[in-house]
This record gives structure tokens, C-alpha cells and sequence, in this order.
């Protein structure tokens, strides 16, 4: 058993070939046989997706069911659903589960789609591999020595190793598209405030989106159709209505105008890759699309602003952790009692010495800090990851004071330049292409101690998350390693029927 798209798991279910209940055992199955290895699913609820399989089966038998009825969906363990954990991979979470359902979850639901596992994936969405993680490393399932990208690593490898139908990620700086490409999967970041936030664990608020990753351009398109929409509980979600957008998806525009940067197609690119991306725009101008150069002279700042942003909403998200009031507490009474023994330490030590040594150690001693302080910087220290700990002081390093203005102020206003620079390129194009990733999937560990290095596999997805605009990845090919690799397409905000249409055109090529 195994299934292509969406589609044909409906047609498998309507015709009566399939049952639900053994759809969804065929996926248990999957996951028992291959998560070892692969390491997508953190969590799966086996009890409740069969039986809730049986519930919708019975809706299909009497014509009643959702659209989604037959998506088994994974879901990236940030999006709270109600009762199950939420750890975001990270210690200061560990214990803890969702009390209520985030609004994505709820509309999932509403169509009977069947969520089976929590994902895997970088510790606070904060990677570009899927290392970072209380779990372990996910593995890229075509080439397990091999990373499934970031931050959503578990939700692409989950839908790559046929472990659900689709999954459910989220994009900060490119962490749905960047782990699709890697996985040759699709990968969609919806324009910001498509899709509600409500009950998404937030990183960098400005900049986060929930989106879909499947194995067709169309089953994106049926996913975002289900999740867009207004939602009361997000102020910043968008009062637009959601169009029919698999309609873009089945019968695409091939006289489309395809923007190409040159910006995105310089040092640092796999020339492989470079090659691969040009054969397809050649067949797509042969088939009627106009190619158009454009320049978007800001991109190269694109790196740079973005890391300065997102860690600095990330130091603000992550303040509330503190061990207090709720996450990774560190043992009180250890740290009680490692502050008595070096208060007596210190109290011998004045007791032996005189002049301003003596007045040093007692300044030391009034200035010492409480229990409770101690109690903070112990949890939080114990709670995050390496990662999560340096993007957090490189956030409060640019949010403090002499250095707001250098670094914060000034990002801020570079970032409206790529935004404007985007809007300019819109008023002549209906999409811009670019390559996903500069590689296709390294090597497991070859990066963790290097962070510039990593953060430079976002260099073509960062973008469209400063300006707000949506963005598409869908595979473009097989490079001479045996390694998938994507193209991106962007669009201008709210128009993600125009990437279907251009991402469904690449599919026909094949």
C-alpha cells in the first residue's frame, strides 16, 4: 500500500478497495517498521487514531464525512493540540501538555482529518537540521546519514518515509520549505496572517507561520483551503476570504510571468542545482511562461536582518520561561543549599583576612544573589539547548541599550527596503523563482559547530518572511548524489493561488 497524493487515498476510500481504520494501520505500521531509523514521530496516539477512523469511516459509509476525510496528518510538536505534549524539543518543556487545541488543530478536526503523531523537530523551531532536539537527530528517510533540514525536519521526513499523508510545520526563516526541499516534498509558508497562530509556540512572532508539507502541489492547496481564515483568537490573522485554491492546483495558467533574480543565482549555489532549476524554467518558457529578470538589490542584507530580528522577538517569547510559573524547574533545595555552602564559605573567608580584602568579600556577599534568582538562571539554564541559549543573547544583546539603534532600529528599516523591493518586483510578475536551498541535505553533525555556516542554508527562504509574503517548495529534480533538491516560488501577500498554479506547472514538466 502506498499512496502518491491525497487523492488517492480518497479514491481508495470512496471506491471501497480501503477502509479507514486500514489506512491508518498501514501508517502505524510504517512508523513502527522504519521511526528508529528515521526519527520524525516523538509521540503517536494509536487508540485514539484508529478509533476515531472507525467514527469518520462510518461517515463516509452514509455520505456525511469532511473533505479531509482519509488525511492522516502529523503535526510539529509546537502546535498544541489539547492533552498531548507540547515540548517544542526543549527540556524547559518537557512535561508539559497543551490545555486546549490551537486553532489549525480545531479546523483539521472540523473536516475529520486524523492527527496521529507529534514531529519532530529543532529545539524552539531554532535549526536548520532537525539536530537541536531533546530527542535526538531526525534522519533524512532517502539517506539516513544524511539531515531532513530545519526546523520542521520531522514533519518533512515524516511525509517523505509515508509515516501520514501530510503534515503540519512552521516557517520562521524558511523551516517548512528548506527540509521539503530536502526531503522532496512540497512545502508551503502562507503569507503572514492566512493562517491563525493561535496555539503555534511562538519563536519570533513577526515572523512565524503554520503551513503544510505533502507529497503534492494540490494536496497543499486542499490543506491551506482547510487551515486560512479569520480567527478571533489572532489579532494579527487576516479578515480575507479564503479562496478555492486547489482550482489553481487543477487546471494551472501556463502564460504566467516568472520573475528570475539574479541575486538567487550567484556564489554559493550548487551548480548542479543551478543547471536543474534553468532546464525547468527553459521547458516552462517553451510551454507559454515569460521569464523576466529582475533585480531585488536588498536580498543580500536579507541574512543578516533576519537573524538580528528573529533572535530579538526570540529573547522576548523566551523570557517566559522562568522555571516559576510553569516549565523546567530546577530542584529548589539544591539550589539552597549550594548558596548556604558558599555564603559560609565566604563568611570563613572574611572572618580571616582584614583591610580591603575584607571589605571586597562582603561587598560579594550583600551582592550575592537570592534563592529565587538562582532558582531562574539554574531552570533556564538546565531547560534550553545551545542553540535556543545563543540566539537568546544574541537577542538581548541587540534589544540592549547602546546597541538598539545599531543593530535592532536599523534591521527593522532594512527590513521595509526588502519589502519594498518585493513590491516593486510584484508589479511586473506574478511569481519569482529561486533555488530553496543553496545544496541538497548534508551530512548529520557537519555543521553543529559551525551556526554561520547553518544559518546560511536560509539564505533564499529568509527573505519572504521579512517581507510577509508567501513562498512555495516543490521538488525540482534528483541531483548526481542521489539527493532531492527544490525551486522556490514567491508570490505577493495573498497570493497563494498563484504558486499553486506555477508549482503544479513543475509537476506537470515531470
Amino acid at each position: 500500500m502506498s499512496f502518491s497524493d491525497f487523492s488517492q487515498v480518497q479514491e481508495s476510500l470512496f471506491s471501497g478497495d480501503l477502509t479507514l481504520p486500514e489506512i491508518v494501520q498501514h501508517y502505524i505500521t510504517n512508523i513502527e517498521q522504519r521511526n528508529d531509523e528515521v526519527n520524525a514521530v516523538v509521540s503517536i496516539d494509536k487508540e485514539s487514531a484508529l478509533s476515531r477512523a472507525q467514527d469518520i469511516q462510518e461517515r463516509i459509509d452514509n455520505g456525511t464525512a469532511g473533505k479531509l476525510a482519509g488525511m492522516v496528518v502529523g503535526v510539529k510538536d509546537l502546535i498544541c493540540e489539547r492533552d498531548k505534549q507540547a515540548t517544542c524539543a526543549s527540556n524547559i518543556l518537557s512535561d508539559f501538555e497543551s490545555v486546549y487545541d490551537a486553532t489549525v488543530i480545531e479546523r483539521l478536526r472540523n473536516e475529520d482529518a486524523i492527527l496521529l503523531g507529534r514531529l519532530n523537530m529543532d529545539e524552539f523551531a531554532m535549526g536548520s537540521s532537525t539536530e537541536n532536539t531533546i530527542y535526538g537527530p531526525t534522519h533524512n528517510p532517502l539517506d539516513t546519514d544524511k539531515v531532513a533540514g530545519g526546523s520542521s525536519g520531522g514533519s518533512a521526513a515524516a511525509v517523505a518515509a509515508d509515516f501520514c499523508t501530510a503534515s503540519l510545520g512552521s516557517d520562521t526563516g524558511g523551516s517548512i520549505r528548506q527540509p521539503a526541499s530536502y526531503c522532496g516534498v512540497v512545502g508551503l509558508k502562507p503569507t503572514y496572517g492566512r493562517v491563525s497562530r493561535h496555539g503555534l509556540i511562538a519563536f519570533a512572532s513577526s515572523f512565524d507561520c503554520i503551513g503544510p508539507l505533502t507529497h503534492s502541489v494540490k494536496d497543499a492547496a486542499i490543506l491551506l483551503e482547510t487551515i486560512a481564515g479569520p480567527d478571533p483568537n489572532d489579532n494579527t490573522s487576516s479578515s480575507r476570504t479564503v479562496p478555492n485554491y486547489r482550482q489553481f492546483a487543477e487546471e494551472p495558467d501556463a502564460n504566467i510571468r516568472i520573475g528570475v533574480p539574479e541575486e538567487y543565482f550567484g556564489e554559493g549555489l550548487d551548480e548542479e542545482i543551478k543547471e536543474g532549476i534553468q532546464l525547468k524554467l527553459d521547458e516552462l518558457e517553451q510551454n507559454g511562461a515569460e521569464l523576466v529578470p529582475i533585480h531585488l538589490p536588498h536580498m543580500k542584507y536579507s541574512i543578516a536582518t533576519y537573524y538580528i530580528l528573529a533572535t530579538a522577538e526570540a529573547s522576548s517569547n523566551l523570557a517566559r520561561y522562568d522555571g516559576i510559573r510553569y516549565g523546567h524547574r530546577a530542584d529548589i533545595k539544591d539550589v539552597e543549599e549550594d548558596l548556604k555552602l558558599e555564603r559560609e564559605a565566604i563568611t570563613d573567608q572574611i572572618k580571616q583576612v582584614e583591610g580591603e580584602k575584607k571589605v571586597e568579600l562582603s561587598a560579594k556577599l550583600d551582592d550575592m544573589d537570592s534563592a529565587l534568582v538562582r532558582l531562574y538562571k539554574k531552570s533556564r539554564t538546565e531547560g534550553f539547548g545551545p542553540e535556543v541559549k545563543r540566539r537568546i543573547m544574541l537577542g538581548t544583546y541587540v534589544l540592549s541599550a547602546g546597541y538598539y539603534d545599531a543593530y535592532y532600529a536599523k534591521a527593522q528599516k532594512v527590513r521595509r527596503l526588502i519589502k519594498e523591493d518585493f513590491t516593486k518586483a510584484f508589479e511586473d510578475v506574478d511569481v519569482i523563482i529561486s533555488p530553496t536551498a543553496p545544496t541538497t541535505a548534508f551530512d548529520l553533525g557537519t555543521n553543529e559547530d559551525n551556526p554561520v555556516q547553518m544559518y546560511l542554508n536560509d539564505i533564499y527562504t529568509t527573505s519572504a518572511n521579512l517581507a510577509g509574503i508567501c513562498g512555495l517548495s516543490v521538488p525540482a529534480g534528483t541531483h548526481s548524489n542521489g539527493l532531492p533538491y527544490g525551486l522556490q516560488f514567491m508570490a505577493d501577500t495573498f497570493e497563494e493561488g498563484k504558486l499553486f498554479n506555477a508549482g503544479r506547472l513543475i509537476e506537470q514538466l515531470d
